[in-house]
């Protein structure tokens, strides 16, 4: 009787030590550090020995890197600067209706940076849409949450500018439904930091939340405690950031860029009780 005891309460603190270690999980960051080297401080994050920037150099080496380093006078530090061209760009060579600088994890990116079924991961970044910034009436994704291997071509969840009267930021589930809409106006020339909470599953849960850092005032805010954030036949999700556009209509479009920093990625939001 003693000897079960003693098994139950060894039981009891391993769970407790499991638990502890979810809610104190680490989060990987990945901050701009200054000009030169960019792709590979990207990389050695998101995809150590890999390569997680997805760009259009294949038909535009001419410009340079499309994801450079710059200093931000708003936020007093080096953020990254991402940059689509309409007339030299396109997606890697392979799709040419459409344009493509992202960032990603992938399944070559360590385990700790994709998201499996039972998962709880909650994503951060801050953004800043230049002023002006005209998106496409088909769509301009800035943020993905895709899956990957099986019934993977669409994204589970896009923030999608669009051209519109007026211009929109969307937040799309599954690429058809918008789960919520704000004006684009309220983005133009400013700083915001976007929080998302993604419990992996076929009744999963969802939140998402946009504040603007001078204020802290929320812009976008949506959350639901029964959503599918993976299909039956994925392997895992994954995040993208960057300037992902169509090129349907040119002439709605101009040489773009956005402003991006501060990304983490942390798994495990277990909370003890």
């Amino acid at each position: 009787m003693k000897r079960n005891t003693s098994y139950k309460v060894c039981f009891v603190f391993a769970v407790h030590l499991l638990l502890l270690a979810k809610a104190n999980a680490q989060a990987v960051t990945l901050n701009a550090d200054g000009p030169g080297n960019t792709y590979e401080l990207i990389n050695s994050v998101l995809a150590p020995g890999f390569d997680a920037v997805e760009n259009p150099e294949c038909v535009h080496p001419s410009f340079g890197r499309h994801i450079v380093e710059v200093f931000d006078t708003d936020l007093n530090q080096y953020v990254f600067e991402f940059y689509s061209h309409v007339a030299k760009d396109n997606d890697r060579c392979i799709n040419f209706d459409r344009q493509r600088v992202e960032i990603k994890t992938y399944d070559q990116s360590p385990p700790n940076l994709i998201g499996t079924l039972g998962e709880t991961i909650t994503y951060k970044w801050k953004f800043r849409l230049a002023d002006g910034f005209r998106p496409s009436s088909s769509f301009t994704h800035i943020h993905q949450i895709k899956a990957v291997k099986g019934d993977d071509a669409n994204p589970l969840f896009t923030l999608t500018a669009r051209k519109g009267n007026p211009d929109k930021l969307e937040l799309i589930h599954n690429n058809v439904t918008k789960v919520a809409t704000v004006d684009l106006s309220l983005f133009a020339g400013v700083w915001v930091e976007a929080t998302e909470i993604v419990k992996v599953g076929a009744h999963g849960t969802y939140s998402m939340t946009i504040k603007r850092v001078s204020d802290q005032a929320t812009i976008l805010s949506y959350s639901s405690s029964d959503i599918m954030t993976i299909r039956p036949d994925n392997d895992f999700i994954r995040p993208k950031w960057g300037i992902y556009r169509s090129l349907n209509n040119p002439a709605d479009l101009r040489d773009e860029s956005i402003r991006f920093n501060a990304f983490s990625i942390e798994e495990g939001t277990v909370l003890l009780r």
